[in-house]
């Protein structure tokens, strides 16, 4: 259920390459020169940018032109209600939107494993030797993997927001980042 890191001495440089593996819109994987690796965890985004503006534009406008029209029509309560109905779609939106925000990013190197937590900038930073680390796959009763990192007693919980198919892909590229930085020698 779980694999080991073993500590491996090196210097890290933080200079990334070119490669790069996505499995999904969810989990970006960068590989840096000297054997670094930076996972980039985020929740699933239907809506991005400019298509979040014009879908809630379009939204917004066909609700109040129904409004304004019963307004003119002699139905004076209903454009009131029309704005109160915009004002909670947006207000959720924004919910939604602030919560698709969120990401992870784990960097893992021969020596470190540091997790950083956050929306638009990091919340959250929790950093150790991989020598005493340990990586946790916990299953629960409806078979939901739940990934931690657990260190000097302290468990630190990550990729909560994914689907099963995507924290299986996150687990399966864990294990590989382990098992090849496992595989250098001391000093790489």
């Amino acid at each position: 259920k779980f694999c080991r890191f073993v500590y491996r001495h090196h210097i890290s440089v933080k200079i990334f390459t070119s490669y790069h593996r996505v499995h999904c819109n969810m989990i970006k994987i960068q590989e840096t020169i000297e054997n670094n690796f930076l996972i980039e965890v985020t929740p699933n985004s239907s809506l991005v940018g400019r298509a979040r503006i014009i879908f809630l534009g379009s939204l917004s406008f066909i609700c109040l032109f129904i409004g304004i029209f019963f307004f003119f029509m002699g139905a004076v309560l209903i454009l009131p209600f029309a704005g109160l109905e915009v004002a909670v779609v947006l207000f959720c939106f924004y919910l939604s939107f602030r919560w698709s925000q969120q990401r992870e990013l784990i960097f893992l190197t021969n020596e470190r494993v540091k997790l950083e937590r956050g929306h638009l900038i990091r919340e959250f930073t929790w950093e150790e030797f991989r020598t005493f680390v340990i990586f946790n796959v916990d299953l629960d009763d409806r078979e939901n993997r739940h990934f931690s990192f657990q260190s000097k007693g302290q468990k630190v919980s990550f990729g909560e927001f994914l689907n099963e198919d995507d924290k299986l892909d996150l687990q399966q590229e864990l294990k590989r980042i382990i098992a090849q930085l496992n595989a250098l020698g001391p000093g790489l």
